[in-house]
């Protein structure tokens, strides 16, 4: 089902080619990065219009998702953002002086003014908003906003990617490295399983495009050091998006406002965990007390 989508993702796929060149233009010609000349930020404002997304598309991303598709009648998801937004997104990162390949995805905030209209083309702007660099690890912050053509603006997506600059680099979004590992609160209730097979970071990746092979080449993974397939934070968090949608919204799928989330530990393939809420909160992990795959808070 979802490898005939392949053939849909070709702007995504391009986007992936020419950051493949740029990762190895930078490792022929490495550059030193000045951390007392960061580049200038924000950074060009990017415009872009897309056509409509294909139906079908639409239709098994939801699927995937383990979605109500009725609560999403005429609309697009707004977590789907990454489909359409990437290959703007990746342009925004264009000659900066950071190494691309050590780039870890640390979250994203989505802001949802409105619907996003199912079958209208997309109006596009995007830019690279900020760059928070201690001289350990740059956390590099991309604003895209999404609206139909000559319409208000629908969506906010914000995105957080950590480049690693040293050995002691640590995660998180503007955080110095030394914190407890994020858990699942122990009072947090669950909402939901999410039984995610060996293959999901394939099928993600058919249905959105993002064919980084860490998510579905087994000995690239491992020998990036996960011990296998990871999967996309972007599929951790729709699904979870999706169980608040069902159980603590009531199927009411424009109820969410905002979503904040932060991937804080890969989840490696394949994986039985599950959606854990408390009020505002959302986590993914395999049991309360246990350590978090993901941590947010949202707002309705």
């Amino acid at each position: 089902m979802n490898a005939q989508h392949m053939i849909r993702q070709g702007p995504m796929v391009g986007t992936l080619g020419r950051m493949a060149l740029e990762v190895l233009r930078q490792r022929l010609r490495p550059t030193t990065v000045d951390a007392s000349t960061p580049p200038v930020t924000p950074g060009p404002e990017l415009t872009e219009t897309v056509g409509p997304r294909d139906p079908e598309l639409v239709r098994d991303y939801l699927r995937w998702c383990k979605a109500d598709a009725s609560a999403w009648r005429g609309t697009l998801p707004p977590h789907f953002f990454p489909q359409w937004g990437f290959p703007l997104l990746a342009r925004t990162l264009t000659g900066i002086p950071y190494p691309l390949a050590r780039v870890l995805n640390g979250g994203c905030r989505l802001e949802i003014a409105g619907p996003i209209p199912a079958g209208e083309p997309l109006s596009l702007s995007a830019r690279l908003e900020d760059i928070d660099d201690d001289g350990r690890r740059a956390v590099l912050h991309q604003r895209l906003e999404t609206r139909t053509v000559g319409g208000p603006v629908a969506l906010v997506s914000h995105l957080y990617a950590i480049v690693p600059l040293g050995e002691r680099s640590g995660g998180g979004r503007g955080k110095k490295s030394g914190g407890s590992r994020p858990m699942v609160p122990v009072d947090a209730r669950e909402i939901g399983q999410l039984r995610l097979g060996a293959d999901a970071g394939f099928e993600f990746a058919c249905l959105t495009g993002d064919f980084n092979p860490v998510h579905w080449i087994r000995p690239y993974g491992k020998a990036a050091g996960f011990g296998g397939t990871i999967l996309h934070g972007f599929a951790t968090m729709s699904r979870a998006i999706e169980r608040l949608n069902r159980v603590v919204f009531a199927g009411d799928a424009r109820a969410l406002r905002m979503v904040d989330v932060r991937f804080t530990r890969p989840l490696r393939l394949p994986a039985r965990v599950a959606v854990f809420q408390r009020p505002g909160e959302v986590y993914v992990g395999e049991a309360p007390g246990a350590p978090a795959y993901l941590t947010g808070t949202y707002e309705t």
